[in-house]
């Protein structure tokens, strides 16, 4: 594998390794010569063939957003100071998926605190209203107006700040596309402020738009320097050049695909962005995962964890920050991507479509987001709702198995007969096939369950790439390729009880789960739950809701999934990893 490298506007550094340097040369020509990023910038949208033109017509102008979001930095500032002057310094963000990534990433970059909520696990979002409400300002973002989880926050917080004593109008700033309902709310409601964002860019595309620089400049992130890195790279991403880094990382993602390697592990390497996995996870997937193809992106913690530096022919190795010399990649396909935060993200922006151009997909569209979130939707509108045979309590009620206090539901071709929890994992990762995926895929509080360590112990015990996605967070990122994508994945769904109240309960009555019959409420939705004000369901009703709707959706595409319900959070997640171990 040859290495080629080119330094280009805004700082970034761009080496990539192909197996064949005349093949991707050739790919970069050809793109050239169809001024193929000339055109992306003149937000041409037939690059991409008919059946993708509408779509694209409506969802190019982040081309722009180095220049067009500038009037947004003053009356950013403006608000911050106000707020500050009022005491009010802590900021917390309600949003998902491109309404909370970015901004998460730009915070954490810039090393000012964000506290932000995109889940619907009532012991996170609990913590999280303990904390500094007096000073709390909340951030509520959605492109749509009306996404659930971030509608549950905002009442939940509106009522905290009221019971508190706080006006809560003046404590709530909004932002979302001109004409959502939540911007008719905003106003009808009297929010201290409402951010209309640029509708012509989709969630994904949006780190630029006022869904990103809003909740991160309220931060004290330096969004206009931000802003600055992506205004010096564009000249050289707009350009009809064979040095464009745009096109040739879009050109080599491109190609390894078609050649059948899918996978696109990122590993931090002296990068200096913090949780820029987490962003590109969202703009690969949900971009490419489509139509049976894909890229898959798999965020790993560092170049010597399972899945980077044992990664097999199906896998493109990427680095951001430092070229990794040490791991060559058996698929001869790798890249090494550093540069400032805010030309790096334009830089992705630009690829990832290059990429869909040569994979064949739109890359702006997203047709399998939806059915998960109308999968749960159902559920919660359902009769009986949280009570119903698909529960995991009752399942445990049941007689399905239970193992260390772990309820294992769904596949029974697998749970039956099983005669640990072990066993159960063996027989269910045995699905996977040789060159496909695992993902894990946690419902729980991503800040204290310490889950995340189950990815790397999978992907050791099978060999195969593993994802990591906190639920319901990776539906608005990853769910579209798990769908979509290529349909060689494995889905192992984790939940817990929202407190302790249901393992108490099973140790009372001299059982591994909850005693038969007993009350649902008892278990996952006891006294840790949080209610969802005018609402008929709790945070924990509609956490379940979204993990069992995603999961009768993967399983109508007919990608294998089983459920684990941990009653204890902390000694469940021991018992897995001991059982992986």
């Amino acid at each position: 594998m040859g290495l080629n490298h080119v330094d280009a506007p805004g700082g970034i550094s761009l080496t990539l390794g192909y197996r064949d340097e005349a093949a991707l040369a050739g790919a970069v020509r050809a793109l050239v010569d169809a001024q193929v990023a000339s055109k992306m910038t003149a937000q041409d949208p037939t690059l991409w063939g008919p059946d993708a033109e509408h779509e694209s017509s409506i969802r190019l102008s982040w081309v722009t957003l180095a220049e067009t979001s500038r009037p947004l930095v003053a009356r950013i500032e403006a608000l911050r100071a106000e707020l500050a002057a009022d005491g009010v310094d802590h900021v917390v963000l309600a949003g998902m998926g491109g309404s909370s990534l970015a901004p998460e990433v730009i915070a954490a970059t810039a090393g000012v605190e964000l506290v932000t909520l995109d889940t619907t696990d009532a012991e996170q979002v609990r913590s999280a209203l303990a904390e500094k409400l007096e000073r709390t300002v909340l951030v509520v973002s959605s492109k749509s107006g009306t996404t659930v989880e971030t509608d549950s926050h905002r009442r939940i917080y509106e009522k905290a700040f009221t019971d508190a004593g706080i006006d809560a109008a003046s404590r709530i700033v909004v932002v979302t596309d001109p004409g959502s309902p939540l911007a008719d709310l905003a106003t009808q409601a009297g929010y201290r402020a409402l951010f209309l964002a640029e509708p012509h860019v989709g969630g994904r595309y949006s780190a630029l738009t006022a869904f990103g620089l809003v909740p991160a400049g309220l931060a004290g992130a330096d969004i206009s320097a931000l802003l600055d890195q992506a205004a010096a790279a564009a000249p050289g991403l707009a350009a009809d050049s064979t040095e464009n880094p745009g096109l040739r990382l879009g050109a080599m993602l491109g190609l390894a695909h078609n050649a059948g390697s899918e996978k696109v592990v990122l590993a931090d390497n002296r990068g200096g962005i913090s949780g820029f996995g987490d962003w590109a996870e969202q703009l690969i997937a949900e971009s490419t995962g489509k139509l049976g193809k894909g890229l898959l992106p798999v965020v790993v913690e560092s170049v010597d964890a399972p899945g980077f530096a044992d990664a097999k022919r199906d896998a493109i190795l990427v680095t951001i920050g430092d070229l990794d010399e040490t791991h060559y990649p058996a698929s001869g396909f790798g890249a090494a991507v550093a540069g400032p935060i805010g030309a790096q993200m334009l830089l992705w922006e630009y690829a990832i479509p290059v990429a869909g151009r040569l994979i064949g997909i739109n890359p702006f569209g997203q047709p399998d987001v939806e059915s998960a979130k109308a999968a749960a939707r159902a559920l919660l509108d359902a009769p009986g709702g949280q009570d119903d045979d698909a529960s995991p309590e009752a399942a445990a009620a049941r007689g399905v198995p239970t193992f260390d206090g772990v309820t294992v539901y769904g596949m029974p071709e697998i749970t039956s007969g099983a005669s640990s929890l072990a066993d159960v994992l063996d027989r269910f990762l045995a699905l996977a096939p040789a060159s496909g995926y695992v993902a894990v895929q946690a419902y729980l509080d991503r800040l204290t369950d310490d889950a995340a360590r189950l990815r790397p112990l999978v992907a050791r015990k099978t060999g195969l790439q593993t994802t990591f996605g906190w639920g319901p967070r990776f539906l608005h990122s990853t769910g579209q390729y798990h769908k979509g994508g290529h349909p060689n994945g494995v889905f192992l769904q984790i939940l817990g009880a929202v407190s302790e109240a249901g393992e108490r309960q099973a140790r009372r009555d001299g059982v591994a789960g909850p005693p038969s019959g007993a009350p649902s409420e008892q278990f996952g939705t006891g006294s840790g739950d949080l209610a969802v004000p005018d609402r008929p369901y709790t945070l924990g009703t509609l956490q379940r809701a979204q993990a069992r709707g995603d999961g009768s959706v993967l399983g109508g595409h007919g990608r294998p999934v089983i459920g684990l319900y941990l009653w204890d959070r902390a000694a469940g997640l021991d018992a897995i990893a001991a059982a992986l171990s």
